[in-house]
């Protein structure tokens, strides 16, 4: 009986700590890393600030865990979830590049989001992020070339880089006609790319 009350304890303690990371991550996207102080977060997850220490030795440690949940949950969610192959990263290319995408910053990527401030941050953070860019880059070149993904490994990383750079730009513009035109003309510059390197 008390086996199971510490147990349940324990897994209690691990989905309270998820939430703080899953809010906070959609936190982090829509203000930034610095946007807001341990106490917003927490009250994000309907959690006092003051019990932060018992989840987190530091803000810090906070924002490496949700930026490395971040990409991990956008390489499950989208990416994983797409056709194999081509095909695939066309489907991919295409949800990227959609207005809806663009304008939901908090459930968007977390490269068009954050890529400027995490080149800023921790080493930490920073290992965090390079880690799940390097899991979306490993499967864009497993569906390009399937029989030697290393081949097409920076093809895969100008595709990532590609995809968010546009993005940003984007969502940065107040011209509506204008950023939704570069969101046409992304999908047809990443198609493009990905057709090249089909013909080297």
């Amino acid at each position: 009986m008390e086996e199971r009350m510490v147990r349940y304890g324990k897994e209690h303690k691990q989905e309270t700590r998820q939430r703080i990371i899953d809010k906070a991550g959609r936190r982090f996207k829509r203000d930034g890393l610095d946007g807001s102080g341990v106490a917003t977060l927490m009250k994000d997850a309907g959690l006092t600030g003051g019990t932060f220490y018992a989840y987190f030795a530091s803000k810090d440690e906070l924002v490496a865990t949700a930026v490395a949940d971040q990409m991990r949950a956008q390489h499950a969610n989208i990416v994983a979830q797409a056709a194999p192959g081509r095909a695939g990263l066309e489907q991919i290319v295409r949800w990227y590049f959609s207005p809806q995408q663009r304008d939901n910053i908090e459930d968007g990527c977390p490269n068009a989001a954050l890529l400027e401030e995490i080149a800023r941050s921790t080493d930490t953070t920073r290992q965090a992020y390079t880690d799940g860019a390097l899991t979306l880059i490993d499967d864009f070149a497993a569906r390009l070339a399937p029989h030697d993904p290393p081949s097409a490994r920076l093809t895969a990383l100008s595709l990532l880089g590609m995809l968010a750079g546009t993005l940003q730009l984007s969502r940065a513009l107040t011209d509506r006609h204008l950023a939704d035109q570069l969101l046409e003309q992304g999908i047809h510059n990443a198609l493009a790319l990905l057709n090249t390197e089909q013909h080297d």
